[in-house]
């Protein structure tokens, strides 16, 4: 069987359908996100998932229950050596998504891929190289692409109705817990290999309590929340406001508070940036708001989106819709009514229906730019050193925003009683958008950091 990074060429295995011709799909990943997956392709008129799998092969068979005709499979390539499937969506951890849609692009296969669309920024230029290679539909999964909500928005973002944008706050406050601690590894169930779950990210021992999920909040396979949630609104914010290229500067901070657990990634992180002379705010948090109770302040009224301040608006947009406000925050100059983007894979469909990549809402490329912000939050991060609160109140002193998101995170510390020993503030990187690499001071630190090492049976090539 050809390895992931080999290059299983088996030719386009369409050109442009006829109307009644099958869509047919291969689901990899069957856990919450890939059941989803499954229900809506099924659901979408001329299409059909036909094809199950699962690296742990008791979800693959659990997701296809009651489906006589469905093939289970435990190994992906199984499903891009499958000359009748047109397409695969994957919604397995983090670390697989570039390479399973890199390999299924030589295998002739469309792509539906979930957010991030990549676990490093090099991961994503590859698949963009990939798709324009091999000419296929790679959709990503950033479903508010789809939604009416952004789309309106962003036109008059861009037609200048509100004026110039003066700065963006992106965020997710979205309360979780830890994972516990654990001194050894977690028992790998039998059903699961640990070998093709693992793939081209490092195979060390899972040390977590809980086997699935919680994968998220460690660096070898997850992205932590940036990855997670912040992805989908720093892909509505780039939508908006037409932003195809990354950020030139990007600063991060936070910790792990509170929680002594096997997690690695932050639970509150504030990342700034900056793009064409625009302040950006990143930021994402996950202790409660308040030690046993709920609070209003700064920014607590809105707990996922993006705030936009505008010369003469402002504007707060949402999973599922927004407003735009005269400057009090009170008085509503229009509605921008949302349905989180229920049609998202039916547009996938229509586009390798009509084999035209122009179709797609949510293209590679623009899943590059919004998980690749993400990717350099992450990266300022994992330089950071050790802070005091003067050092970050210095940092994030440049305009009001920032002042007041700085505010607001000490104040939810404080609320959670966090030593404040746990602070870390990474380095300001400088960005090179058109090189797509760090510049000027750290970047010898910051730029391998930008492609993250790859086991050699599942690596995707340099020359895919």
């Amino acid at each position: 069987m050809a390895a992931a990074g080999a290059g299983v060429l088996a030719g386009p295995s369409i050109n442009v359908l006829g109307a009644g011709y099958e869509v047919r799909v291969g689901v990899i990943g069957c856990g919450g996100k890939g059941n989803g997956h499954i229900k809506a392709i099924n659901a979408i008129e001329g299409a059909k998932v036909v094809a199950f799998c699962d690296a742990d092969l008791s979800r693959a068979e659990k997701a296809a229950k009651g489906d006589s005709s469905a093939r289970l499979v435990q190994d992906y390539r199984e499903i891009l050596e499958m000359k009748d499937i047109d397409a695969i969506t994957t919604a397995t951890p983090n670390h697989w998504h570039a390479a399973m849609a890199v390999s299924a692009c030589q295998a002739g296969k469309h792509v539906y891929v979930e957010k991030p669309v990549s676990h490093s920024l090099w991961e994503g230029q590859q698949m963009i190289a990939a798709a324009r290679k091999y000419n296929r539909m790679v959709q990503g999964g950033t479903q508010q692409r789809s939604c009416p909500a952004p789309q309106e928005c962003g036109k008059d973002l861009r037609a200048g109705k509100y004026g110039k944008v003066l700065w963006v706050h992106c965020m997710k406050l979205n309360q979780r817990g830890p994972i516990g601690f654990v001194t050894e590894p977690c028992e790998i169930p039998e059903e699961i290999d640990y070998n093709l779950w693992c793939g081209p990210a490092p195979d060390d021992p899972p040390m977590r309590e809980k086997f699935h999920y919680d994968w998220h909040w460690q660096w070898n396979w997850g992205d932590g929340e940036m990855g997670n949630w912040a992805v989908h609104y720093t892909d509505d914010l780039c939508h908006m406001l037409g932003w195809d290229k990354l950020p030139s500067k990007v600063q991060s901070g936070g910790g792990r508070f509170v929680w002594k657990d096997n997690g690695e990634t932050p639970n509150m992180m504030f990342s700034r940036m900056e793009y064409d002379g625009i302040p950006v705010i990143v930021e994402t948090r996950n202790l409660p708001y308040a030690k046993g109770r709920d609070t209003d302040g700064v920014y607590m009224d809105f707990r996922g989106g993006n705030i936009i301040r505008c010369e003469n608006a402002l504007i707060k947009i949402s999973r599922g819709g927004g407003r735009a406000y005269e400057l009090d925050g009170k008085t509503v100059i229009k509605d921008y009514p949302g349905n989180a983007g229920k049609g998202h894979y039916q547009n996938f469909v229509e586009a390798i229906r009509e084999d035209d990549s122009d179709v797609l809402n949510a293209e590679i490329a623009t899943g590059h730019i919004s998980s690749g912000m993400c990717h350099l939050a992450n990266a300022s991060y994992k330089l950071a050193d050790t802070a005091t609160v003067d050092d970050v109140r210095a940092s994030f002193s440049g305009h009001e925003d920032a002042v007041n998101t700085i505010d607001s995170v000490f104040q939810q510390l404080e609320m959670n009683e966090a030593s404040l020993d746990d602070l870390v503030l990474g380095p300001e990187l400088a960005f090179d958008a058109e090189s797509e690499q760090f510049t000027g001071d750290e970047a010898d630190k910051a730029n391998p950091l930008l492609r993250l090492p790859h086991r050699e049976e599942f690596a995707i090539p340099d020359d895919v």
